[in-house]
């Protein structure tokens, strides 16, 4: 094995781990604000909201990740009512590109992930809150919120990780984030299995740790685990298994 030249594919890589990462969160965080609203429309009752919400999720969960990433970077500039527009100083710009198609998937699929959460809340606990006089703000607050979120935490951990490795997408329009650096490497050096794989270890690594953040969290948002023993924890998940 020449691990010289492993160790260049990776250093040379790593350059492009900040680009993956500032997408992958600038994503997930404009899109699940996004969601958030697409989750409260379904819920809401009324039924234009609910129709529209409802679309969205149908048209973004339906089509591929890389249909929409082509159609906004190289469909948009097709109208001149967008070229002329303060929009264009941005959507020229294949970045913005990027973090509006990823935001604009995720959101999707995190919307249906809230909804879900939202629907697990006992109503048993709801119309306990309500007797003893909880506002609806408080309510969510300190009821309805703590709950879905705990409930909705495996699945959007889930997510977190599809998309990052979602921005290799990125480098089909000219980002050079990992893999596009990846593409490059192997289009000088035609070792192509030696330099994914590389690629390949550090996603694996990047979804690891974002895979034990989000086991700490939901940890932390457990009280009965927090006050369950470690031997009793560790046997409880090797049951599981």
């Amino acid at each position: 094995m020449d691990f010289a030249f492993y160790s260049e594919v990776i250093w040379r890589l790593l350059g492009g781990l900040p680009m993956t990462l500032n997408i992958a969160f600038v994503s997930v965080a404009v899109g699940g604000l996004f969601a958030v609203g697409l989750a409260l429309m379904q819920e809401s009752g009324v039924a234009p909201l609910v129709w529209i919400s409802r679309a969205y999720v149908f048209v973004f969960r339906g089509t591929p990740l890389l249909v929409q990433m082509f159609l906004i970077f190289y469909g948009l500039s097709q109208f001149p009512e967008i070229r002329a527009s303060w929009a264009w100083t941005y959507l020229r710009q294949p970045y913005f590109c990027a973090v509006l198609a990823l935001a604009m998937n995720t959101a999707a699929y995190t919307a249906e992930i809230l909804r879900g959460g939202l629907q697990s809340v006992p109503f048993g606990q709801i119309e306990a809150a309500r007797a003893c006089g909880m506002s609806r703000v408080t309510l969510y607050r300190r009821v309805v919120l703590p709950i879905a979120v705990r409930q909705a935490l495996p699945a959007y951990g889930t997510e977190l990780i599809l998309m990052v490795r979602a921005t290799a997408l990125a480098s089909i329009i000219t980002i050079m984030e990992i893999t596009g650096i990846a593409q490059k490497i192997n289009s000088e050096t035609f070792r192509a299995i030696e330099v994914f794989v590389c690629a390949g270890v550090i996603y694996l690594a990047i979804n690891f740790l974002l895979s034990r953040v989000v086991m700490a969290l939901e940890h932390w948002l457990t009280p009965h685990l927090r006050a369950m023993p470690h031997e009793q924890l560790l046997a409880k998940v090797g049951d599981k298994l």
